[in-house]
């Protein structure tokens, strides 16, 4: 066909137009998977911004979405001229004079940057088909992409396809629209309308010349020209987008040479509602999904993907009420306690000074107003103690107040908090998350985001590494002082553990008794007998992950864990000696359903059903054996039906700084956290602030309700029978003394109450008595 072409330069001309024809219809049509998807006219006329995912309850029901809530779109007669000016004279300056593919622009730049001036050669347009349909984002990718240079080429030329469609579609104005809605400021800021808001406290009709340079500044590197973290360079970038905008008419002389020397004033006073519809659970679900997002090139803002998770909803509404109810009296009991008083002390007691101070120098905001005002504590201080209207949380709902930064930190540091979590270890799916009091006041998740010393839940571990290793729950130790010899790096050390009563009966317990009881006596001579090295492996074995320093007192809780580690370590337990790898989610799939991926238990055996079913059996001394630290249970008389069994553990850190409860029914294990966020600020004494006053309260409520409500799925009933024959003795009663039912768990804290009562006895279930002594 091109032979018949005398002229050679013709006819090579021609052949070169020929396969670039061909070129670009085979990127149109995705020639044998090579190129990826590219958008077509449908997908112009129709553009998604993004698409939310959304996360599901067990049930179904909707949790809620993820999606780009800093986005708001504007239209055009909504934003102003200047940032109209800046952008086309800065960004596209022959906007209005191409179709989308500005090739004189494409070709200066390539020698430009050939001489080392290296500037993009892009229009506005195919910017906004790059941000608006992601042309080089995997999913648009064909085989091609593994050829770097090829790659590119394909990538540009796509760009220049769709750029050409926008063209085809939109008039200028709305293509300039659509561009400032969709194009990124950095900080999870979509858009020109939170961009101003969030910098300049204006909408986008009312910003200036100056304003205008530097929002639309930003966008060649949104975090090294972005005004807040980055003043100098952003100033720098500004006054080079007020050059480009006198160069180009859109700027006079005069008013040029005024701006360019003024500072940039930011108005950061904008607060924006950014957690609107969020929650602990929500949150905990993306955190879980971050590596499988990752692996597989998923974004949860943006892929319209379906989340299903193991949280039952009955049990989760349980769960908050009981929170709710329990805390707001946990609340009032420790502003009783403090009354006016400073509630920050130090380890004596005495009130921490230079508390608020410190605080104020842990706020992000503190190095930039050091900067601001050079060092200048004064005018620092005056900024901290400037009052303002703000809401702030009450257990009464939201209310509206005048208060300083001092104000609110004094405010914030005395409210209360907590963690839960309920997990149903036969199948491994986690029924219940409660990240704190409330997600728009406090973020942080005490489920598996913070991590408090275990008190006294920690010692079933030494328990337990002491009856796999030979010991029966009838064996017996004397309640007596012990002094135990150990290196610390490398430096000799004794440690001589106290009761919480620093009193010693020198009466000799059963382990169950002690452990029921929580004798820390007992158990440190335990410890020593067992070792603590060996304690600490096989809390590890268990599922605790958190570093434990091995010394003696590790079996103490003298480490850090979370709410979710306990949980977990505690269920292998009930789960036949398994543990188990917890589930939050058990299914993803796309906007149309299909399935991406299902997640199911996995389990690894790390004890023998025997040990595993005689830690139960320990567990429930602390309801039946004298003195037995859950006892207070028996003050709900919604658990106690059809005779139910429960079993736990209460722990209480010193000081009274952690209160926990970690609670056991024949299907379900609860943990239960209770404190401050700042460990200085705790109750002062054990009526008050022990696990059993805390944090069993809400354990206790939360399952009344469960078992209130036949929809709920869990029943009364005994634990379960021996799995296997238990080759142990462990029938062993221990003499039911008077003593008090709030028998202390702390680790070094007396008890303020002397007072003497009966105790209720549990009798023994004959079913679950070893048959082959």
């Amino acid at each position: 066909m091109f032979r018949r072409i005398k002229n050679q330069f013709l006819r090579y001309f021609l052949i070169f137009i020929y396969f670039i024809i061909i070129f670009f219809c085979s990127i149109e049509l995705n020639f044998l998977w090579l190129f990826g998807y590219s958008p077509d006219m449908q997908d112009i006329k129709s553009p998604s911004m993004s698409l939310s995912s959304e996360v599901y309850y067990a049930d179904g029901t909707l949790i809620g979405r993820y999606y780009k809530e800093n986005r708001s779109p504007v239209e055009f007669k909504d934003i102003s001229p200047n940032i109209i000016n800046a952008l086309i004279s800065t960004e596209d300056a022959r906007f209005y004079h191409h179709n989308g593919v500005d090739f004189y622009s494409f070709f200066t730049s390539i020698v430009s940057t050939a001489k080392g001036d290296k500037r993009g050669g892009s229009t506005i347009t195919q910017q906004l088909a790059k941000n608006l349909f992601e042309t080089r984002k995997k999913k648009s990718q064909g085989i091609i992409k593994h050829i770097p240079l090829i790659r590119t080429i394909v990538y540009k030329c796509k760009e220049w396809l769709t750029a050409f469609k926008i063209e085809h579609v939109y008039s200028k104005q709305e293509i300039l629209t659509l561009y400032l809605n969709t194009v990124p400021f950095g900080n999870n800021s979509f858009g020109i309308k939170t961009a101003s808001l969030k910098i300049f406290n204006k909408t986008p009709d009312k910003v200036n010349p100056a304003e205008a340079a530097t929002l639309v500044g930003m966008l060649k590197a949104t975090s090294t020209y972005n005004p807040i973290n980055n003043p100098e360079h952003s100033l720098e970038r500004r006054n080079t987008v007020l050059g480009q905008m006198l160069k180009y008419g859109y700027l006079k002389k005069a008013a040029y040479d005024t701006i360019v020397k003024t500072p940039i004033k930011l108005d950061l006073s904008y607060v924006e509602n950014e957690g609107q519809g969020d929650s602990y659970l929500r949150q905990a679900v993306e955190r879980w999904l971050k590596k499988w997002c990752h692996d597989n090139d998923y974004n949860l803002y943006e892929d319209g993907l379906k989340i299903y998770t193991t949280i039952d909803p009955r049990l989760q509404q349980f769960a908050e009420e009981a929170v709710a109810e329990k805390m707001k009296m946990l609340q009032k009991r420790f502003d009783n306690l403090w009354g006016k008083k400073n509630p920050w002390r130090d380890s004596n007691g005495d009130e921490i000074k230079d508390f608020v101070l410190k605080a104020e120098e842990r706020l992000p905001i503190y190095a930039k107003l050091q900067k601001k005002y050079s060092n200048n504590t004064t005018l620092i201080n005056q900024y901290f103690e400037k009052p303002k209207r703000m809401k702030v949380f009450t257990w009464n709902g939201e209310k509206d107040t005048t208060f300083s930064s001092v104000d609110s930190i004094k405010y914030y540091t005395r409210i209360l908090n907590t963690g839960m979590m309920t997990i149903e270890p036969s199948s491994g799916k986690i029924k219940v998350w409660i990240g704190g009091i409330d997600h728009k006041y406090f973020n942080y998740d005490h489920v598996n985001q913070s991590r408090r010393q275990a008190g006294s839940t920690f010692k079933p571990f030494a328990y337990l590494t002491a009856l796999d290793n030979g010991y029966s729950p009838c064996d017996k130790f004397t309640d007596k002082p012990v002094s135990i010899k150990y290196t610390d790096g490398g430096v000799a050390q004794v440690w001589e553990p106290k009761n919480a009563d620093f009193k010693f009966s020198y009466q000799e317990m059963s382990l169950r008794w002690a452990m029921g009881k929580s004798v820390n006596s007992i158990t440190a001579q335990l410890t020593e007998k067992v070792g603590w090295d060996k304690i600490v492996q096989y809390a590890h074995k268990c599922g605790i992950e958190s570093p434990l320093k091995s010394v003696p007192s590790v079996s103490l809780g003298s480490n850090d864990v979370s709410v979710f580690e306990m949980v977990r370590a505690y269920s292998t337990f009930l789960n036949k000696g398994e543990k188990i790898d917890p589930l939050l989610v058990t299914k993803i799939t796309d906007q149309d359903g299909n399935v991406l991926q299902e997640f199911g238990l996995k389990t690894e055996k790390v004890l023998s059903e025997e040990t595993a079913w005689l830690m139960l059996y320990m567990f429930r001394g602390g309801m039946e054996e004298p003195g037995g630290t859950s006892q207070a249970l028996w003050e709900y008389p919604g658990l106690w039906k059809k005779e139910n069994q429960i079993g736990g553990k209460t722990g209480t850190s010193s000081d009274y700084v952690d209160g926990w409860y970690m609670g056991i029914t024949k299907d379900l294990v609860t943990g239960v956290w209770v404190g401050d966020d700042d460990r200085s600020v705790h109750f002062t004494n054990s009526e008050t602030g022990e696990g059993s006053h805390t944090a069993l309260p809400i354990f206790a409520r939360f399952m009344e309700k469960v078992y209130a409500d036949p929809k709920s799925g869990y029943t009364y009933g005994m634990f379960p029978k021996p799995w296997v024959k238990i080759t142990k003795s462990y029938d062993c009663p221990s003499p039911h003394l008077k003593v008090d039912s709030a028998e202390t768990d702390s680790l070094f804290r007396p008890l303020d109450s002397t007072k003497v009562v009966p105790v209720p006895v549990a009798t023994e279930n004959p079913e679950t008595k070893a048959t082959d002594k």
